[in-house]
């Protein structure tokens, strides 16, 4: 069985508050997610002053405040990091959070010791970052909402020239040529994980597209998953079904907290929901192969039928439509020989209702 890879995105629902952030470790733990993952950014460096907020952002904050002064209130101190992933530790799950600048990279991969990196959407054509993070050699998940398929591969040129090389590119013809290299010896699908998305707060279910999956794989040959922000839990299941090999999903405390993502994340309970189904969907996949299970076995006597005497028969007698019947239990001779047991004579007699 393929397990999935499921991430529970705590994102800014700890409102810069530590506390809140080992409680949202806690119930992700007690949810039996493999992976809790936090936002790591400087306000300073990652939205100027006057930058505007989401249409979503402006109905669930004070509108009247610019973006920057909502992300200077989201920020978790550096200092309780070191904390935060020892809990994760105690508690069986990793510690994963998404860089937005150079920066926050450095000190995630310096200081942090992070496995993997998680690009967000809104980095995807942040050429000069993509670079920065491909020079760590980590793997990526990379988050493609509000992308195409040319924006994708753009951004994989991208990293693929950070892991090939250590000069700067001097052109986009640099990034395409390593892009072909990083593909013709299998490093891209080594490195790199994609994560179909529909960026909006909660995402409209028409506007999904989970169909965007298979078309990823089969363009770019990398493993896929989702990023969910539709509200319930019946997108991620129906996306693990369609072979997402990792989930996203945000998550909170309480719906009602203040905060931009509150509201399009799950509650605990909801969350726990989601990775049962999840657990319950991977067992349900199977090999592909069309067999019987095997609990299937024994009911095949059961509720399968044998040919057997319509009425006495005595031995001799010829087989006709007349004296056969098909009837359970199906521990004689098959109904697909129907045809072929006319005409034949009985070599006993055979009681009615007896099985030939």
């Amino acid at each position: 069985m393929n397990k999935t890879y499921i991430i529970a995105e705590a994102g800014v629902n700890h409102n810069g508050d530590v506390e809140l952030a080992k409680q949202l470790i806690e119930v992700a733990a007690e949810a039996g997610v493999d992976a809790i993952k936090f936002q790591t950014f400087k306000a300073e460096k990652l939205a100027s002053l006057k930058a505007p907020k989401a249409d979503y952002q402006n109905k669930t904050t004070d509108a009247a405040e610019s973006q920057f002064e909502m992300l200077k209130k989201l920020e978790l101190p550096l200092d309780v990091y070191p904390h935060l992933i020892d809990l994760c530790e105690q508690k069986g799950i990793d510690f994963l959070s998404t860089p937005f600048e150079e920066e926050s990279l450095a000190f995630l991969v310096q200081q942090c010791r992070l496995p993997l990196i998680k690009i967000p959407s809104g980095e995807i054509t942040n050429a000069p970052f993509l670079l920065a993070v491909a020079r760590t050699d980590l793997p990526v998940i990379l988050s493609t909402g509000m992308s195409t398929l040319k924006d994708i591969e753009d951004a994989l040129s991208v990293l693929a020239f950070g892991y090939l090389h250590d000069k700067e590119p001097v052109d986009l013809a640099d990034l395409t040529r390593a892009y072909i290299e990083a593909q013709n010896v299998g490093l891209l699908k080594e490195k790199v994980q994609l994560l179909h998305c529909t960026t909006e707060y909660p995402a409209p279910f028409d506007e999904v597209n989970l169909d965007a999956m298979e078309t990823m794989a089969n363009a770019f040959g990398l493993q896929v998953g989702y990023s969910d922000h539709t509200k319930g839990i019946a997108i991620p299941l129906a996306a693990v079904a369609r072979g997402a090999k990792i989930i996203e999903k945000h998550f909170t405390l309480d719906k009602n907290l203040p905060g931009p993502d509150h509201k399009a994340s799950l509650e605990p309970d909801e969350l726990k929901a989601m990775v049962d189904g999840i657990r319950q969907i991977e067992q349900a996949i199977g090999n592909g192969i069309k067999i019987p299970g095997s609990k299937e076995q024994s009911n095949i006597v059961i509720v399968r039928k044998s040919i057997i005497a319509a009425c006495r028969i005595k031995k001799g007698e010829i087989f006709t439509r007349d004296n056969l019947a098909v009837k359970r239990p199906g521990n004689g001779i098959s109904p697909m020989k129907y045809w072929q047991m006319l005409g034949q004579r009985a070599e006993r007699d055979y009681e009615e209702d007896e099985v030939i």
